[in-house]
């Protein structure tokens, strides 16, 4: 790849900079100030770019491997490399898209999920809960769902920020998806208590499990209904 064309990119990206919306950004934990529309808009002109997608990556700035990100072509990276990506990863924003847009796209995901859920980075092992939250909501054939209770119930309480989370949305996705668990999902999310004072706009779903799990078993029940 050109050096000048990644200097050319890494300056465009510049031009984009806002002080305000970095300000905002890091309150959140991504330095950058990059409005993502016009970045995604630079990534559609770019179209997908693999090796320019590796050397804006390398460059360590938070914006270029969003970028990076979405020019890249996931299939194209080693189970290796992703989990060198994910362990360099310092921004929220780059963490979750790079296992929406990346990983969960690349032949690797199960094996990574399996390390990661099990790593001792909380990071790295959020990642692992993210992928395995996905599982259950799409296809949990294999999954020892009653081992994963288990775990939940065991750990969420005390988990960081961001494997909390994680956690908690593979608890409320085993108990929307999967019935026969569903008394003791409710149980786990009302014993902990996880997220309960969460402060939530009005009109959306609180990520509180209890009220989560009830308010999408509702909608499906009335979907089933009106069909």
């Amino acid at each position: 790849m050109n050096d000048t064309v990644v200097a050319e990119v890494m300056a465009e990206l510049a031009a984009l900079e806002d002080p305000a919306m970095r300000a905002v950004n890091e309150r959140h934990g991504d330095d950058h100030g990059v409005n993502l529309s016009k970045l995604r808009a630079i990534a559609k002109r770019l179209k997908t770019q693999h090796p320019l997608a590796t050397e804006l990556w390398a460059t360590d700035d938070t914006a270029a491997q969003l970028l990076a990100l979405l020019i890249c072509r996931p299939k194209d990276f080693t189970s290796d490399e992703l989990d060198a990506m994910m362990r360099q990863a310092r921004a929220s924003k780059v963490r979750d898209w790079l296992i929406n847009y990346v990983v969960k796209k690349s032949p690797h995901s199960e094996d990574l999920r399996l390390s990661w859920s099990a790593d001792d980075d909380a990071s790295v092992r959020s990642a692992g809960w993210a992928l395995t939250a996905e599982r259950v909501r799409k296809n949990a054939d294999g999954l020892d769902l009653p081992g994963l209770l288990d775990i939940v119930e065991a750990q969420m309480k005390d988990a960081p920020d961001r494997l909390q989370w994680q956690m908690n949305n593979t608890l409320a996705h085993i108990g929307i998806e999967h019935a026969e668990l569903r008394d003791r999902a409710l149980g786990i999310g009302e014993r902990l208590e996880v997220l309960k004072d969460y402060p939530t706009p009005p009109g959306c779903t609180s990520p509180y499990a209890p009220l989560w799990i009830a308010e999408m078993v509702r909608r499906q029940e009335a979907g089933s209904v009106k069909a």
